[in-house]
């Protein structure tokens, strides 16, 4: 029998509890300087196991989206208050992204206005408006143009200043108009001249979670059985990932700029990755040992928030002639450990740390609604 449609998704609470703390190791390692490759971004085009978890949470994103809004979209008296709803939420995360790049020093001069969460919130508060007030074929057109339009605004359109269109890294007209709205102080600072969350690119970014909502209502279909929906994600998603490794060809697959290839890519991938999770765990009810990522899957923005604050604090305790982050780190990972186990080590230390509240807001059913 099929899943009821009101049922939660344990499947999705898990994808994207996996995908959080995901982010949070690959983010989070003691030294820069010693990451194992399967845990760093690609260089430039190229897709590396890292290079997935962003776009899986955007493409959840799309898949949560779906299901909490399926059944109220329905009532067009509801459509304004949903609206300001989803506008309220995607200002919030916003602006938490904000607070995290501020905190501790409140360096306004120097914040950093792209970012993962702000980009979470646009996309998020675009693509509720778009899914409460279109229809499933519209949104398919939707994605369809955003990606093909993003492909001939890249390759085909002059960069203003530095002549015909291209795709390396400082001189593609995203990093161009990344510098003409924001100043080198307010973009990434490992480049301070594009930013990887930048203007441009968030236009593909909805592509993926466009990708999302219609899996998402996909798997809400009453009329198909849960073997035939896992069936069909399997096709989609291959089907996906095969244009994009054609298109890859003259449209790189790339994170920074965020390609169409690559949101092809990526997509097809956690639809395939999803559909796995939803036959194994919702079908098959295979649910042993699924907790620790079940919570941070319930508390995915409060999990990440977190993970930003925690070795700040720790950076501005003072010990010795260092901090409470760096003396830790020396004494119990360096110390014993090779550069490189020592940097995983502290990365997946505080995967367990950000475990402890999470861990005990699941226990007792808290959930902190963004």
């Amino acid at each position: 029998m099929p899943i009821a449609v009101k049922q939660r998704l344990l499947s999705l609470d898990f994808f994207r509890g996996v995908t959080v703390a995901a982010m949070i190791l690959v983010n989070n390692p003691g030294s820069w300087s010693y990451v194992y490759a399967p845990l760093e971004h690609s260089k430039w085009n190229g897709c590396t196991p890292t290079d997935l978890i962003f776009p899986f949470f955007l493409f959840i994103v799309g898949v949560s989206v779906s299901y909490a809004l399926g059944s109220r979209k329905e009532d067009p008296m509801q459509h304004k208050a949903l609206i300001w709803q989803a506008l309220r939420r995607g200002a919030t995360i916003i602006a938490l992204g904000w607070l995290l790049n501020l905190f501790p020093r409140f360096d306004f001069a120097h914040l950093r206005f792209p970012g993962v969460l702000p980009r979470i919130g646009v996309v998020f508060s675009i693509c509720a408006i778009l899914f409460i007030k279109t229809s499933r074929r519209t949104q398919i057109w939707v994605g369809t143009a955003l990606l093909l339009g993003y492909w001939i605004i890249m390759t085909c359109i002059p960069v203003p200043g530095i002549g015909a269109a291209n795709l390396e890294p400082e001189t593609n007209l995203g990093a161009w108009l990344d510098r003409l709205v924001f100043t080198p102080a307010h973009l990434w600072k490992g480049s301070k001249t594009w930013d990887p969350e930048g203007i441009l690119s968030t236009i593909p970014a909805i592509g993926t979670s466009i990708f999302g909502m219609l899996t998402g209502s996909w798997l809400q279909r009453k009329d198909r059985e849960p073997g035939v929906k896992v069936s069909w994600m399997f096709v989609y998603g291959f089907i996906a990932v095969l244009l994009a490794l054609i298109w890859d060809s003259f449209f790189p697959i790339n994170k920074s700029l965020w390609t169409s290839s690559f949101v092809l890519y990526t997509g097809g991938l956690a639809t395939m990755s999803l559909a796995s999770c939803y036959w194994l765990i919702d079908v098959q009810q295979r649910q042993r040992y699924l907790t620790p990522f079940v919570a941070f899957g319930r508390n995915a923005i409060t999990a990440f928030v977190l993970s930003g604050l925690v070795p700040k604090l720790l950076g501005y305790i003072p010990v010795k002639d260092t901090n409470l982050h760096e003396w830790f780190y020396q004494t119990v990972f360096v110390s014993w450990l090779s550069p490189y186990h020592a940097s995983l080590g502290a990365a997946i230390l505080l995967v367990l740390v950000i475990l402890v509240p999470v861990g005990w807001m699941y226990r007792k059913n808290i959930i902190i609604k963004i």
